[in-house]
């Protein structure tokens, strides 16, 4: 009957229980389009760049060639039929029109072929002439050049520093490949033949394979599991709302004249919402398996871990139940209960690493995400459906869960009795 009960509350307001399914879903496929398309722009469109090209040499022409060989930019050198310059390319890229500008020195081909020719001459000559006055006109010549970037104000420091790397490799290989030019002139051909020039040394991610099939982790993989957790975690303002209500309308009271002990009252709303957050649950898998292929966005492949995700969300909506008791419990008013439960949640999910990678935080926050029960599911959804973990591999978080709602039910039992006592 107190099952009973809680569902015919839930009946009376049904926009409430409309928007505990479909926000959660909107919310879903939002985060996870912008995720794709961030992805996608990332690696499958280019973005436009301009390139000032005060050099005029072979350095330059390669700079150029290798940006636009290349699957990131489209490099932009002209602004109405003429070059461009520096202070053309500064004043768009802070004003945002464009995400970056890079500006090739003066004399950066003949400096660095200057450089490159002085350093092999000393090594096949075995001559020190570093006190020498040639020599020290020849450094002068020589000096190290500087590439500036100009970067959007507004840019990320991760789109920054992939750039800087970029810009990094693609320099040091000319400048690589200009020592070997260099020595094939000192050696000639004949014997710098032998010299293998190719790269021996190179990078293979290697994926996981899971029966016989490689598992290459997607957006929608990463955002179903952490925005479902965070949809059942939204439980708790609803139902401490809930309660606040049942105890400022005089229901608890009603209740409590009948044989019925506070725990009974607490099983009903246990078995209710999280009847509900299982139905959530079920929902976001439906949306990542069947809508998301026909809205473009990579399709949720459970690979046979159905079983296992669905006790992970078991054990995660009585986690979410038990701190919306406890808040219920507390609260005193609609006003303290339900801005304080949507704060803590949001909370919650940014420490446990639902916006943000926990690796990504410094230490500290490192140690405090792992006191989010949000990160104790939010890691058991992932060691199941992306690390291909057993059931015993995941206890212990589902342990940690348990025990959290079992601390939380039994915290408000008890505050429950000693307000009533006084």
């Amino acid at each position: 009957m107190s099952i009973y009960k809680e569902i015919l509350l839930l009946k009376r307001d049904m926009g409430g229980l409309v928007i505990l399914f479909i926000m959660p879903l909107c919310l879903v496929i939002t985060i996870t389009l912008i995720q794709d398309s961030t992805f996608k722009t990332a690696t499958d469109s280019k973005i436009p760049i301009l390139l000032v090209d005060n050099d005029k040499g072979n350095v330059s022409e390669m700079v150029l060639k290798n940006l636009d060989s290349g699957s990131t930019f489209s490099v932009i050198t002209q602004n109405n039929g003429k070059p461009i310059d520096e202070a053309f390319a500064k004043e768009k890229v802070f004003n945002g029109d464009y995400q970056l500008a890079i500006i090739i020195p003066q004399n950066l081909s003949s400096g660095l072929k200057a450089k490159v020719d002085s350093n092999v001459a000393k090594i096949m000559e075995g001559i020190d002439t570093t006190d020498s006055i040639a020599t020290k006109q020849k450094e002068q010549e020589t000096a190290p050049k500087e590439v500036r970037l100009y970067f959007d104000p507004a840019s990320q420091t991760a789109f920054k520093t992939a750039v800087k790397s970029t810009v990094d490799k693609m320099i040091s290989q000319i400048e690589t490949k200009s020592i070997y030019n260099a020595f094939t002139e000192q050696l000639g051909e004949e014997s710098i033949a032998a010299f293998q020039q190719e790269s021996y040394i190179s990078f293979k991610e290697i994926v996981p394979v899971f029966k016989n099939k490689a598992m290459v982790p997607n957006s929608t993989q990463h955002n179903v599991p952490a925005w479902t957790l965070f949809a059942m975690f939204f439980i708790v303002v609803p139902l401490s709302i809930n309660i606040v209500k049942e105890k400022n309308q005089g229901t608890q009271i009603r209740l409590r004249t009948n044989p019925v002990s506070y725990t009974t009252v607490i099983a009903g709303k246990t078995v209710t919402y999280l009847i509900i957050c299982m139905l959530q649950f079920f929902l976001m898998l439906g949306m990542g398996m069947y809508v998301f292929p026909q809205i473009g966005l990579p399709v949720l492949e459970l690979n046979g871990t159905f079983l296992l995700m669905s006790v992970v969300a078991l054990f995660s909506g009585l986690a979410a139940i038990g701190f919306g008791i406890l808040l219920g419990t507390m609260a005193k008013t609609q006003e303290q209960s339900a801005p304080f439960g949507a704060t803590s949640v949001v909370i919650l999910a940014a420490i446990g690493g639902v916006w943000v990678p926990v690796f990504a935080m410094p230490k500290v926050m490192q140690y405090i995400a792992k006191a989010s029960p949000m990160n104790w599911g939010l890691e058991a959804f992932y060691d199941v459906l992306l690390r291909h973990t057993t059931l015993v591999g995941i206890l212990p978080l589902l342990a940690a869960l348990l025990l959290f709602f079992i601390v939380m039910v039994a915290i408000s039992i008890i505050y429950d009795e000693k307000k009533r006592a006084v």
